[in-house]
């Protein structure tokens, strides 16, 4: 899958012309997790995790802090490698292999502390982005062409000459998903992209989301806003202390018993 900028896309603030296309299988598996597990010293932050992603879905992630879905995305994305298990990605063993690496593959992540280049301008920071990934851009012209429509799709188009420093929160956290877009993955990791945004923030970060997953983008999204799982979510897993501890549908998650215990604190009244 790449990015292709041709007439009929739709999407919000986006120009006319563009649109992400997508050319995998509907429901084939993109990313598969087998019994990882990551070790820190003593303490078994992931423990034997297994789960699929099917091409299209959003795979929610949820879990108490300490549960092990950051570093279930690091491990995923390279920054750390597992002890156990395997990781394939499109039919391909990517297990420990560089972050680069696996981002060139088509997989792009974005972080709970953004950090932009906070002196470059909001067209810069992502023309940087469009610098690498699965097909980084041929020439300056082409990054800046678009980065631009980029920008139009996450609705930052009439920021693009302000430097990231100078931008809002809710504009830097669109900002990193611009970045992230800009590597052209198959794949987007979003890490609680969320917080810290008031209700009507939300609505539209969540509407950005769908767009996202609408251009073909497969996401696995990390959140502790309820209200965004449940409102993106093809499927859900839960983790507790590094384990997996369900796998099922939204409806499905908010009705178990061991996820409410777990995650919400309480019982489920039937």
């Amino acid at each position: 899958m790449s990015f292709q900028f041709v007439s009929d896309w739709s999407g919000p603030d986006a120009s006319p012309d563009i649109r992400i296309s997508d050319f995998f299988t509907p429901y084939m598996k993109l990313l598969e997790l087998d019994n990882v597990s990551k070790v820190f010293g003593g303490v078994v932050a992931v423990n034997r995790v297994s789960f699929h992603l099917n091409q299209g879905e959003v795979l929610g992630l949820i879990g108490p802090n300490g549960a092990g879905k950051s570093t279930l995305f690091n491990l995923i994305s390279g920054i750390f490698k597992p002890n156990a298990g395997t990781v394939r990605f499109n039919n391909k063993d990517i297990t420990g292999m560089a972050p680069y690496k696996i981002c060139e593959s088509g997989i792009a992540r974005t972080f709970q502390l953004v950090k932009p280049f906070s002196r470059l301008t909001s067209l810069e920071n992502v023309m940087v982005g469009r610098a690498y990934g699965s097909h980084p851009a041929r020439d300056t012209r082409e990054a800046r062409i678009e980065s631009e429509q980029i920008l139009a799709f996450t609705s930052l188009a009439n920021k693009q000459t302000r430097t990231a420093g100078m931008l809002s929160l809710v504009d830097r956290k669109r900002l990193e998903i611009a970045r992230a877009l800009a590597t052209k993955p198959k794949l987007l990791l979003l890490d609680e992209m969320m917080a810290g945004l008031n209700p009507a923030e939300l609505d539209d970060a969540i509407a950005l989301v769908k767009s996202i997953r609408d251009s073909g983008i497969s996401l696995i999204v990390v959140e502790h806003v309820m209200k965004v799982i449940m409102g993106i979510s093809d499927r859900v897993i839960v983790l507790k202390t590094g384990e997996k501890i369900a796998d099922g549908t939204p409806q499905e998650i908010v009705s178990n018993r061991e996820v409410v215990k777990a995650y919400l604190g309480g019982e489920v009244s039937c």
